[in-house]
């Protein structure tokens, strides 16, 4: 494989907070957004409960990848499902931000808050 060959978005299996999801590294963009939505449609095939998305090795997002998040939100919330982010500031939070569309999302800056943003409440 060569350097032009290389995939510019690894996707991976990750488990925060004992929800299932996926952790990306590298681009979101328009030549890895139709991967990326496959492979949450097959992520999320089988699964119950809130899915989280890693999102604090992304370099870079477009408006290709804002639109492939918001597919993700919009498919697991067809299930009543809730969709969080782990969204360091960086990159990918600041497209967000700026996109106006950083509220449509559940978004953690840190695993810890996320982790505990899914605990239930005691009662």
């Amino acid at each position: 494989m060569t350097a032009l060959d290389a995939p510019r978005l690894t996707v991976s299996e990750t488990r925060i907070g004992g929800a299932r999801g996926l952790k990306l590294q590298g681009d979101l963009d328009a030549s890895s957004s139709t991967r990326f939505t496959e492979a949450v449609e097959f992520a999320v095939w089988g699964t119950a409960g809130a899915f989280v998305l890693d999102l604090s090795d992304v370099a870079f997002l477009d408006s290709s990848g804002l639109h492939a998040l918001l597919r993700a939100r919009a498919l697991l919330g067809r299930e009543d499902r809730p969709l969080a982010l782990l969204l360091p500031p960086g990159a990918a939070r600041r497209v967000l931000d700026l996109a106006g569309t950083l509220d449509t999302f559940a978004a953690y800056s840190s695993a810890e808050a996320l982790e505990a943003a899914l605990i239930p409440p005691a009662r």
